[in-house]
């Protein structure tokens, strides 16, 4: 098959024209221009998006129904998404664990990318959706308890660095090829500094659910920002963060931003009242908040609503789309997705000029 399009995201920068040949589930060659009798021609073609923080969509979370999961990875594929980390709220370890072990069989399967421990090593005065009897510290023997449920497939664990413990946990989990992120945090700068030094790569959510930066005070979130080894993650729907402020973000660290969408179970779905882990949210106007308070319960966001709202806010296309491929699949150390690139795999996404998803493929077959 053929793809020609005005503008396609080529391994390393925007081709106009360009063009992308597939064989079967792979990419088999591309290049710059202008092709004779392509099979299909879009406005813009990127690599399907890779979103490595998600909890839900489609009116279901990442739990241990599979039903369930099969739901969230259907919802968000619709929006351009190829690959996905399934993400766990904190609950009691056994009850993670179960979770965990559900969501192995889908990354076993091929559907899911890895596993995203969001708790429960977290803050109290972060702790955002996380319910709070259930934090714990990072001791070492829970830490591989989750591991072990999970058959080796966590890829992502984030962390309050400044727990005791933290840093402890934090090698051993970069021991054993897990990348950690720290957030949820009430750490100072000194002790994101140490996290980072531990080998904490990430940025869970910069900016949210952690200490404001302040001149004479600017916490972990100015030591994640401008050290040039730590990925950081935004989520860029408008609410999260200002959108002036990812601009900020992504203009000033181009090459370390991964937009992800931090969704819920009401992500592409409706208002409403749903649960998360043992939360139960109020979605009013697609923002969803805990029940009864002002705090923000994840995202009702899709990538490619991300996509647009960066590029809204005055970030060159090409780095808005790099932020939802190739960024978060470097991130975690996923190969042969996020690139169209000779040998990886037929993920794409065809777009309008507008940026609105037009049609979808995973691994060589159009799911939309």
């Amino acid at each position: 098959m053929l793809i020609a399009a005005n503008r396609l995201l080529g391994p390393d920068e925007q081709l106009a024209p360009g063009w992308v040949e597939i064989t079967g589930p792979r990419v088999t060659a591309w290049g710059r221009g202008t092709v004779a009798r392509p099979d299909v021609v879009a406005d813009v073609v990127s690599p399907g998006f890779v979103d490595v923080h998600s909890h839900g969509a489609g009116g279901a979370n990442f739990d241990a129904d599979p039903a369930h999961v099969a739901t969230v990875l259907d919802t968000h594929l619709a929006h351009g998404t190829t690959t996905m980390g399934g993400s766990l709220v904190t609950d009691a370890l056994e009850v993670m664990a179960e979770q965990a072990g559900v969501l192995a069989q889908f990354v076993e399967a091929g559907r899911l990318a890895g596993i995203h421990l969001e708790g429960p090593w977290l803050a109290p005065a972060y702790k955002g959706a996380h319910p709070a009897q259930r934090l714990l510290d990072p001791v070492v023997a829970d830490i591989a308890y989750l591991l072990s449920a999970a058959r080796d497939t966590v890829r992502l664990v984030t962390i309050a660095p400044e727990r005791p413990g933290a840093l402890a946990g934090i090698a051993y989990l970069v021991e054993r090829g897990v990348v950690v992120a720290i957030g949820h945090t009430a750490a100072t700068f000194d002790e994101a500094v140490a996290g980072i030094a531990a080998g904490a790569r990430g940025t869970t959510h910069l900016f949210n659910a952690m200490p404001d930066l302040l001149h004479r005070a600017p916490g972990p979130a100015l030591a994640l920002w401008r050290d040039e080894r730590v990925w950081v993650e935004l989520i860029a729907d408008g609410v999260h963060v200002h959108p002036q402020l990812v601009a900020q973000v992504m203009a000033t660290k181009p090459d370390k931003v991964v937009l992800v969408t931090d969704a819920m179970a009401a992500a592409a779905y409706a208002d409403g009242d749903y649960q998360l882990g043992e939360l139960a949210v109020e979605v009013r106007g697609g923002v969803a908040h805990i029940a009864g308070t002002t705090t923000i319960a994840g995202s009702t966001l899709t990538l490619d609503k991300a996509v647009r709202g960066a590029v809204a806010a005055g970030v060159d296309v090409t780095v808005a789309l790099l932020a939802a491929t190739a960024h978060p699949a470097a991130y975690i150390g996923l190969e042969g997705v996020g690139r169209l690139d000779t040998g990886c795999w037929a993920d794409l996404v065809c777009l309008d000029d507008g940026l609105i998803v037009t049609a979808v493929m995973r691994r060589g077959q159009w799911v939309q």
